[in-house]
């Protein structure tokens, strides 16, 4: 890892080292946070040393403080490669609560009986600014199966629950993160136009649920459906994921019907 990478937040590392030079109320959570930041935007993980010469901090003060972090839970340490990376308890904490009802914990009931209707990998995905974030996920029941770490940020216009959570956000909401998303392509059937776009959105809201066609990767295809609120926006959004050999094109709308009833089920736990 280099000194000069940049952040997914758009902070470069050379920013957040001298802003920890700054002086400040709370100097240890403030170089708690950094640390944390770090991790969140670095594949793989990172060393102890890495960490202490990206913030410009001494490794004793980087050893107390992910000593500390990894007694709460926040982070892990593998133990053959000795890099740091996050732990699931984050993205616990931000998921958004209901009448003190978590989102994962609303949505599971519902994920199992997809998982048990039709075998395939389910997640669940949130939108955070403007990525979609998977927040939890149950295997799928066949020895081959498509799974990701928890916390992977696939790109929203070339994935199912990306589409169905931008389908039905308030419109301008929508328009706000359309005009700012940058529709790179990721296989030869990706979106890659705004209003192309659009086009697929209005065809999402019409039908209430997404698919990806292989967008993402060749040969994965994806079918999800909005979580909504009372006003008919997404809070979050199920999918299941799997080879196309078994999540056929043909079958999609089969599917389609499965997700939208499952992911009613999950609104109307989570908002009682």
């Amino acid at each position: 890892m280099k000194n000069n990478t940049s952040l997914e937040t758009g902070h470069s590392l050379s920013q957040i080292a001298e802003t920890l030079g700054q002086e400040s109320s709370a100097p240890a959570l403030q170089r708690g946070l950094a640390i944390l930041e770090l991790l969140a935007n670095a594949d793989g993980g990172v060393t102890l040393s890495e960490i202490s010469s990206l913030l410009r901090l001494s490794p004793a003060s980087i050893f107390r403080l992910t000593g500390v972090l990894e007694d709460a839970g926040y982070v892990q340490r593998c133990e053959q490669s000795k890099r740091f990376s996050l732990t699931h308890k984050l993205l616990l904490l931000g998921q958004p609560r209901k009448a003190g009802r978590g989102l994962v914990e609303s949505c599971l009931p519902a994920m199992r009986d997809i998982l048990a209707q039709t075998g395939e990998t389910v997640q669940l995905c949130c939108l955070v600014d403007k990525d979609c974030v998977l927040i939890e996920q149950l295997a799928s029941t066949h020895p081959f199966k498509y799974i990701v770490d928890l916390g992977s940020r696939p790109p929203i216009h070339c994935c199912a629950p990306g589409k169905a959570l931008l389908a039905f956000l308030p419109v301008a909401e929508r328009d706000r993160l359309l005009g700012s998303l940058e529709l790179t392509p990721h296989t030869s059937r990706s979106i890659t136009s705004i209003d192309a776009m659009r086009d697929e959105l209005e065809k999402v809201h019409a039908a209430g649920y997404a698919v990806d066609r292989g967008e993402h990767f060749d040969g994965i295809h994806c079918v999800a459906a909005p979580v909504l609120d009372r006003h008919g926006s997404a809070v979050a959004a199920i999918t299941i994921a799997g080879p196309s050999t078994r999540i056929q094109a043909r079958r999609f709308s089969t599917f389609g019907e499965i997700m939208k009833q499952a992911a009613a089920a999950a609104a109307f736990r989570y908002l009682g």
